[in-house]
């Protein structure tokens, strides 16, 4: 069962009712702005108060610009007041718009209905904050990277509903009458479903608000700059934004010029690339296991980097002229641009997901709609500058559609190597949980015994060599290990496991020994989980050997619980000593073997002493060795 966590959300009225409306929210703003350019494309020149070339890119200022201007005093609003109610008022104003919208449709005032795109834009603006602000007040922490996860898959599948509804509106019959009433119709149904949105208690009801989009802006910025975290995850967010407005706005002369495709070709391309975003967002959620899992992020950002310039690469020299959709398709050579661009998207959702989900959980409740309008400048910043970037690289500097996407992913890759860079603990963590994964059928057993917070320390048996790595990738937090300072300290990997924590000791050096107690002491005073294997080698015949009494000394300078912890399969593995007399020596002989990680009930220090939590392993692990 894949998404059973995504799907159970799908079921709750804490959750459907408000998936259900921000969907709406993104749909009827496909539908208004495209079947308005589409109009706009294909409008007798008298009619239009000016050229289409500047009405469209007009429309496309005026429409982003309420970003810039209120996003930070919606942010207040999100904050202040009860958020369902907020949306509901926010929806409110969608119907007023769009019945105003529907009068410019009927009477074709294309002036009035430019005028309602900025409109639209700010209804879309004060909506921004409280629409992600809402999920960590909601959901439960384990269900925040599902959510997000959702509403991503939404989002986008909304954004391709409507671009493809907007050319079927605008190319029917009576096709200023089916917008104006498509467009009231779909702003009633998001206001209809907000209603069902369970009240919730307002993030803080103190504040002040004044109508100071400056002065509020400047505060916003500042509120997301506080938590170091949170604001490089918002700039690897406005990143992605980046990205995507840069590769939407060209797909259609990318399509017409380096493709011979046809107008329907460039839906093609579009739903490719937002089906391969929904995709990986519901992948996001399986692979961190419904947890904020940051190591997928590096994962995500390589493969835009990977799979952008493999899409340029795969391009054939030569193409035949397309005349219809069914040609574009069904041309082999094509396939695999196809396929890399439905990956490139798939890794966009990989991105991004985690991101938001730890902007959510990183910042202070009273303040999460504030850093989310602040994120909203700063995507809305960023998207200005990819216009700005086809501008230069297209009209200046006169490159090519193609090369400007191997700029992309160049630049991404300088990125990608960046966020390696600040999370390489992480990103090994994670991979090393695909890795583990992969090789072994891993199975968890009551790892919520691990505290969510504070410190701890786990003991476990030790059979294999592969033991640390595997309890660091299913352990929802980072584990610090106390390693033997002769592998702590091999010069290749030295520096990475300082920087993941490791502390070294060796039973030969008094001085190496008293310094390992004192890390492990502050470690735990910082409120970190520290794991060390009480044997004090690898085992030799599978069995639990003696624990030596270095526990009790760490719990007499730090009383916190202990977690025994048991591995279940790695005996007679590769990485054991069984194998061949020693470990790793010769060719492995098992593969896709069965393991078990299990996590017993914390013990308090005053009763944990190394031969009652060395019965606690034993009892764990059972007769599976």
């Amino acid at each position: 069962m894949p998404f059973i966590c995504s799907n159970s959300l799908l079921r709750k009225r804490r959750f459907l009712p408000y998936f259900i409306t921000q969907f709406f929210g993104a749909f009827n703003d496909n539908i208004f702005k495209n079947v308005l350019l589409l109009f706009v494309a294909f409008a007798n020149v008298d009619t239009l108060p000016m050229s289409s070339h500047l009405f469209i890119n007009l429309a496309a200022g005026l429409f982003i610009l309420p970003f810039f201007l209120f996003s930070a005093s919606a942010g207040v609003l999100a904050d202040k007041y009860e958020k369902s109610w907020y949306i509901q008022k926010v929806k409110q104003a969608e119907i007023l718009i769009m019945l105003i919208g529907a009068l410019g449709f009927l009477t074709q005032s294309y002036t009035l209905l430019l005028v309602l795109l900025f409109l639209m834009g700010t209804q879309s603006a004060f909506f921004g904050p409280v629409k992600y602000a809402l999920l960590p007040q909601q959901l439960k922490s384990s269900e925040l990277v599902s959510g997000n996860a959702l509403v991503e898959m939404g989002t986008f599948i909304a954004i391709l509903i409507g671009t493809i509804g907007a050319g079927i509106i605008a190319s029917s019959d009576n096709a200023h009458t089916i917008a104006a009433f498509s467009v009231v119709i779909f702003a009633v149904c998001g206001y209809l479903s907000s209603k069902q949105i369970p009240k919730m208690t307002p993030a803080d009801s103190s504040i002040e608000f004044k109508w100071q989009p400056y002065q509020q802006a400047k505060e916003t910025l500042q509120i997301a700059r506080c938590d170091k975290t949170v604001f490089k995850c918002i700039l690897a967010i406005s990143w992605f934004w980046f990205l995507g407005a840069t590769y939407l706005t060209q797909f259609p002369n990318f399509t017409r010029i380096h493709l011979n495709g046809i107008e329907t070709s460039v839906s093609f391309l579009l739903a490719l690339f937002s089906i391969g975003i929904a995709l990986g967002s519901l992948a996001c959620d399986r692979l961190s296991n419904h947890r904020v899992e940051v190591g997928i992020v590096p994962i995500g950002s390589f493969g835009i980097t990977v799979f952008g310039a493999l899409m340029v690469c795969s391009i054939p020299d030569t193409l035949p002229q397309f005349y219809s959709f069914q040609q574009f398709i069904l041309y082999r050579e094509l396939w695999p641009t196809f396929i890399y661009l439905l990956l490139l998207g798939a890794s966009g959702g990989l991105f991004i997901v985690p991101l938001y989900a730890l902007v959510q959980q990183k910042s202070k409740r009273a303040q999460c709609a504030r850093v989310i309008a602040a994120l909203n400048i700063y995507n809305s910043l960023f998207m200005v500058g990819s216009a700005v970037l086809g501008i230069v690289c297209l009209a200046l500097l006169e490159l090519s559609i193609l090369q400007l996407f191997l700029l992309l992913a160049v630049a991404n890759f300088a990125v990608t190597l960046c966020i390696f860079y600040q999370l390489p603990v992480i990103a090994v963590r994670f991979l090393v949980w695909v890795l583990t994964h992969t090789m072994y059928r891993v199975t968890h057993r009551n790892l919520d015994n691990l505290p969510k917070e504070g410190g701890a320390l786990i003991v476990c048996n030790h059979v294999s060599y592969m033991d640390a790595l595997l309890l660091s990738a299913v352990s929802p937090r980072l584990i610090r290990f106390v390693m033997e300072e002769d592998y702590a300290n091999y010069r290749p990997v030295r520096r990475f496991l300082k920087r993941a924590g490791v502390i070294p000791i060796s039973s030969r050096r008094r001085g190496s020994i008293r310094k390992a107690f004192d890390e492990v002491e502050n470690a735990l005073k910082e409120g970190h989980i520290v794991c060390i294997f009480p044997e004090g080698k690898l085992s030799s015949d599978g069995e639990v050997g003696e624990f030596m009494r270095g526990m009790d000394i760490i719990l007499r300078r730090s009383p916190v619980p202990v977690i025994p912890m048991a591995l279940k399969g790695l005996w007679g593995s590769y990485f054991s000593r069984f194998h061949k007399g020693r470990a790793c020596c010769g060719l492995p002989r098992r593969f896709w073997s069965k393991l078990e990680v299990e996590a017993g009930e914390p013990v308090q220090p005053q009763d944990a002493t190394a031969d009652y939590m060395r019965d606690k392993v034993i009892e764990l692990r059972g007769e599976w060795r």
